[in-house]
């Protein structure tokens, strides 16, 4: 399945400026912030998002929220969120803002 090209447009839209490249990874489009992933738009539809272990028993318990699972690999720390919790731009920017928090920059050399 082909990522959702209008989510990545916003994607795009709300990150303006900061994006430094984009991948296509994980059967999605990833987006490269300051030398991590900011978000990654699925193949399977949403959104991919580093919330961290600490956030994430909260966060997979919320409506559209389900485990980031990879082949038979269930992540404790990357969410999928599904495209009826990104409906507006201020709830597809909380997202964003979380995944980055939660991702912080690579130290460059």
């Amino acid at each position: 399945m082909a990522y959702d090209e209008h989510l990545a447009e916003r994607v795009r839209d709300l990150l303006s400026g900061q994006i430094e490249a984009e991948k296509k990874m994980f059967g999605g489009l990833a987006f490269m912030v300051e030398g991590r992933m900011a978000c990654c738009v699925s193949g399977q539809g949403g959104l991919l998002i580093k919330v961290g272990r600490d956030a994430y028993p909260e966060l997979v318990e919320l409506d559209h929220v389900e485990p980031m699972t990879m082949r038979d690999t269930v992540s404790d720390s990357w969410v999928q969120v599904g495209d009826a919790a990104l409906s507006d731009e201020r709830a597809l920017r909380a997202w964003l803002d979380r995944g980055l928090a939660a991702n912080p920059p690579k130290p460059r050399p």
